[in-house]
């Protein structure tokens, strides 16, 4: 799937496009930072680059993969959401990776929201995993907010992950959980909106 040919997923505040060259250096320097510590980092600049070749290669091989989040306004981008499946994984995963300063503002709950729906709906998803270390509260808590539960008895992809398993696409039809997830997306756009507490993305 050619970079241009991505889809294109718009929400409240945001939009979802493909990666392209130009959003590269805020990628580098969240993964080459503390906050990629979940993720296998920090990386060096060589890693750093043949993760983000292999972002865009994930679209050409599986026609799906991780969309670069942007600000419907600014076009500023905050982050990356989306399928992630590269060899050794188990299972199709839901992904996201939040830039520091962008962090405690919703943006990977709403965009990851967006990417689940649009696997669901347009791709014929029946389920996902997010892959997630035990350490990373914070993801933890998203895929949690997301209505995932941790599934003891899923293959892991090297046993130090712990796997968190989303409702399929019957199960978040007009249910309690979709209709809390897109509340809290509509809190988070509020600008009056201040969240206390821990900072959750």
């Amino acid at each position: 799937m050619p970079t241009q040919n991505i889809p294109t997923i718009e929400t409240n505040r945001l939009i979802l496009r493909g990666p392209e060259a130009e959003d590269y250096p805020d990628f580098k320097a969240t993964f080459s930072s503390y906050r990629a510590r979940f993720m296998g980092g920090p990386l060096n600049t060589y890693e750093a680059w043949m993760l983000y070749a292999a972002e865009i290669g994930h679209w050409q091989i599986h026609g799906f993969g991780m969309w670069m989040i942007h600000d419907k306004v600014t076009d500023e981008t905050y982050g990356m959401a989306g399928g992630w499946m590269p060899a050794g994984w188990p299972e199709r995963e839901i992904a996201w990776i939040i830039w520091p300063d962008a962090a405690g503002r919703g943006y990977a709950l709403e965009a990851t929201h967006a990417a689940r729906n649009y696997f669901y709906s347009q791709q014929g998803w029946d389920g996902a995993v997010s892959y997630i270390d035990p350490k990373n509260l914070d993801s933890i808590r998203l895929a949690e907010r997301l209505g995932a539960t941790k599934d003891k008895d899923a293959n892991t992809i090297d046993g130090n992950d712990a796997v968190y398993r989303h409702p399929s696409a019957d199960a978040l039809k007009d249910s309690q959980i979709a209709h809390g997830i897109e509340m809290e997306i509509s809190h988070y756009a509020d600008p009056l909106f201040k969240p206390k507490g821990w900072a959750l993305d």
